[in-house]
């Protein structure tokens, strides 16, 4: 089951890159924190595959996953791979959640199944 993408999480993960980037003011956290929850939700799948491969997309990143998502709902897709970077998510267009995530490392090894479409955000 998904959830819908919370403040605290979304901030957890920004929060544990190496490379932080800068801050972003409050207020625009706050709009853009609450634009991704009303769009995008992350199934608990998603989550652990986020947290266990150390994935970090930061704010401009998950705009261009949201962009990509939009682009595959246009097109009728129901289930995308969206490449953004170094980091393959399978999303669910219908559902607007991420079943799951790869990382760079682990991309030569995957067989991505059961995708109508991709998107290279």
């Amino acid at each position: 089951m998904s959830t819908p993408i919370q403040n605290a999480q979304v901030q957890g993960l920004i929060q544990t890159r190496t490379d932080a980037p800068r801050p972003v003011p409050a207020g625009q956290r706050a709009e853009f924190d609450s634009l991704l929850a009303d769009r995008l939700k992350l199934s608990a799948h998603a989550k652990t595959r986020l947290q266990s491969r150390d994935i970090q997309l930061d704010q401009a990143a998950w705009e261009r996953v949201l962009t990509g998502v939009d682009k595959a709902a246009q097109k009728g897709a129901r289930e995308t791979l969206v490449m953004v970077d170094d980091v393959a998510l399978v999303v669910s267009v219908k559902n607007r959640t991420v079943i799951t995530a790869v990382d760079k490392e682990r991309l030569r090894e995957n067989v991505f199944t059961n995708i109508d479409s991709a998107v290279i955000a």
